[in-house]
């Protein structure tokens, strides 16, 4: 660097804040967009916030939140001595019973494809 050389100085600004909006100035922003013949995008503009933002904002204050869900209290009974025990029905000659674990029931036409009860078997045994 020579003496008769100009010196450059540049001056670079922080990055700028993140901008905070009180509860009070967000409710007032949605009640500015809820005018008649008011355009969102508009007002955002006029106001210095993002479109997107206001958009959400009017979401989370215009839509109804949903209701709590009410449980009703349950009781549990034992109801395993209860059931009734009841002797298979006969079927018919062209229907096939078939007694799975758990004392489930698959009944089939006599002509039913071998492959496909197959199939259905190993699905509901693992079931």
């Amino acid at each position: 660097m020579t003496a008769s050389a100009p010196l450059v100085m540049e001056i670079v600004e922080a990055a700028p804040r993140r901008r905070y909006w009180s509860q009070a100035e967000k409710e007032q922003l949605v009640a500015e967009t809820c005018e008649p013949g008011v355009s969102v995008s508009l007002i955002a503009r006029r106001r210095g916030v993002d479109p997107s933002l206001l958009f959400r904002w009017r979401r989370q204050m215009l839509t109804p939140a949903e209701p709590t869900p009410i449980f009703a209290p349950v009781e549990m009974a034992d109801t395993t001595s209860a059931l009734p025990l009841t002797p298979p029905t006969p079927c018919g000659a062209s229907m096939i019973e078939i007694e799975l674990a758990g004392g489930r029931r698959l009944r089939v036409g006599r002509d039913v494809d071998a492959e496909a009860l197959r199939r259905v078997i190993s699905v509901l045994e693992r079931s």
